[in-house]
């Protein structure tokens, strides 16, 4: 079984997803219960995957190691399809996550709320230009992959949520929030999500 390190909501909870679509069981741990998690991992951030004592760190990392342990629909296992998907999941975790992540770098570091929201207003724009990227991409097929859900999907669904923590409006397309609904309403999705509230509340 897995132990995955990981912060409610975090991008973790895409690794979390895609464990239980590949069927494999998982004990996930919160980062903010662990006492030095920095010697888990130097850099502090999660998700941490770690698999028969071996520790795997950085989301794009983890997911592709996962993917290729485990037979599965999320990403093909040869040829041009493969590389694509692959392209596919560095665009949602050095593309669109860092975006998302300016949001909070903006809202831990700037106090003057005049220039606070004026940096807000200019992220968004940002990642609203991404997501007609995403739009584009999604003008004849249902998924960034096609037809079936891919790895990179379920990462992008779960940066669309973070933008509701901020003053802004961040637009999407009509095939972007019909793919996005359609991976919140995954099993998979729902129990990672249940899961993470189950061990809050705990």
């Amino acid at each position: 079984m897995y132990t995955l390190y990981y912060h409610p909501g975090a991008c973790s909870l895409a690794t979390q997803v895609v464990i239980h679509e590949l069927g494999q069981g998982v004990n996930i741990v919160d980062k903010q219960n662990v006492n030095n998690f920095s010697s888990i991992n130097p850099v502090g951030t999660v998700p941490v995957l770690v698999d028969n004592d071996i520790t795997y760190r950085e989301g794009a990392a983890v997911m592709l190691y996962l993917l290729d342990k485990h037979p599965n629909n999320l990403l093909p296992a040869i040829g041009k399809a493969r590389d694509e998907g692959i392209q596919n999941i560095m665009f949602a975790n050095a593309t669109m996550h860092p975006a998302y992540s300016l949001l909070f770098f903006i809202a831990h570091n700037i106090s003057d709320e005049t220039a606070k929201q004026s940096a807000f207003e200019a992220a968004a724009q940002k990642i609203s230009g991404l997501w007609q990227v995403v739009e584009q991409q999604l003008q004849n097929q249902d998924y960034l992959g096609g037809n079936q859900p891919s790895a990179a999907d379920i990462m992008l669904t779960v940066y669309s949520r973070w933008g509701a923590s901020f003053p802004i409006d961040i637009p999407l397309g009509l095939k972007t929030q019909k793919m996005l609904d359609m991976i919140m309403a995954m099993p998979s999705f729902k129990r990672a999500l249940e899961t993470e509230e189950s061990q809050a509340a705990a």
